[in-house]
């Protein structure tokens, strides 16, 4: 019995189990709208995307021609259209991530309107972009699936059972739209605390894999850039503390922080 099938029959008995007060509820589109909601917390596509990159990275070091590629987004829309059309051309997702970059969050998505890449930008665009882009994925599967499930009733209805069955396997073999995504946290906005804090709310929205650099925050200029500050070497592990802190504290124990 599928995931799917094994879920319309937990309803089932459920919906028994409370009598006549449930019986406009048809456990079938229970079934799909959980097929369709696969992730319920931000924790939860975290710890499901560490697990990915850290199996990619494993797989990278056995055979460096098996690279990941890494787009950059800054919307939700965007990411979801990347996503949609890797699927489509490629079959998969597999090794492809997104790439959340602090000079496009400070350039298109600031308050303050287009800004140079110097962490002037609201340090909270960044998470709300994360939540965002995992918005816009979980959105690009439930799309995908209601397909699926279109497909499934018109089979069903036409008594083509092979096709049914074969349409279930679909379903319970889906491939999500939701990826890895490489979120830049400029130079932590602040001190070790503040950097933690940031790290908590950027990985409570998704991110598996936080990206910190050793500037000043408050000279922060832009990577490519002459005029930068660093800070002494004990300042930043400290800071690289922080953010493994966050992830520990959050049970996202394998996260993954690029330094």
């Amino acid at each position: 019995m599928t995931t799917y099938e094994d879920d319309i029959r937990a309803i089932e008995a459920l919906k028994a189990a409370n009598g006549p007060a449930w019986d406009a509820i048809d456990p079938e589109s229970v079934a799909r709208m959980r097929a369709q909601n696969r992730f319920r917390t931000g924790l939860e596509i975290a710890q499901y995307t560490a697990d990915i990159m850290r199996r990619d990275m494993a797989e990278y070091d056995a055979d460096a021609s098996v690279y990941t590629q890494s787009l950059g987004v800054w919307h939700g829309f965007i990411g979801q259209q990347k996503l949609i059309s890797i699927k489509k051309h490629f079959g998969t997702t597999k090794r492809r991530y997104l790439y959340l970059s602090g000079w496009m969050v400070a350039a298109l998505r600031s308050d303050f309107g287009p800004l140079p890449d110097q962490s002037m930008h609201e340090k909270t665009s960044v998470p709300a972009l994360i939540e965002e882009l995992y918005t816009f994925l979980r959105q690009a599967d439930a799309w995908e699936l209601n397909h699926l499930f279109r497909a499934l009733e018109e089979a069903e209805n036409a008594g083509d059972n092979a096709k049914a069955e074969e349409l279930i396997k679909q379903i319970d073999n889906h491939e999500t739209h939701v990826v890895p995504i490489i979120a830049d946290i400029d130079a932590g906005f602040g001190n070790a605390e503040a950097t933690y804090l940031l790290a908590k709310q950027m990985i409570e929205a998704g991110a598996c894999c936080i990206q910190i650099e050793n500037q000043v925050s408050d000279e922060k200029q832009c990577g490519h850039q002459d005029g930068k500050v660093t800070v002494p070497y004990a300042d930043f592990l400290s800071k690289i503390n922080a953010v493994r802190l966050a992830f520990l504290e959050l049970g996202v124990d394998d996260g993954v922080i690029v330094a």
